[in-house]
């Protein structure tokens, strides 16, 4: 079976990672997993999917996920080996220690 190929809508590798990788083959899709993701859902995206997506990239190695419902005004934070964390209409959202001192303003997201 191939490996899955997602494109999150935003996501943070480190560096040093990102450069393990042979330089042909970050011209397209890496195959590398990243610590951090952000989903944004859309009206026409269907939440069920996106949160299957948030698991997959948690089964997969990501340390730390955001999907944030713009839909409902709420964030479901994903974590390995952790239950779903959601919030109801935050203000900010932190990097924990996936990202320290990353703050996300979420009043333009809103």
């Amino acid at each position: 079976m191939a490996p899955a190929v997602r494109s999150p809508d935003a996501a943070w590798i480190k560096k040093t990672r990102w450069e393990a990788i042979p330089k042909a083959l970050r011209k397209k899709f890496a195959p590398i997993c990243p610590e951090f993701v952000i989903e944004l859902r859309s009206d026409s995206d269907v939440l069920k999917t996106l949160k299957s997506k948030m698991e997959e990239y948690i089964e997969n190695g990501t340390l730390l996920g955001w999907l944030i419902d713009r839909v409902n005004r709420k964030v479901y934070i994903y974590r390995p080996n952790t239950s779903v964390e959601e919030l109801d209409n935050p203000t900010t959202l932190s990097g924990e220690d996936v990202l320290p001192g990353f703050v996300l303003n979420l009043s333009a997201v809103w």
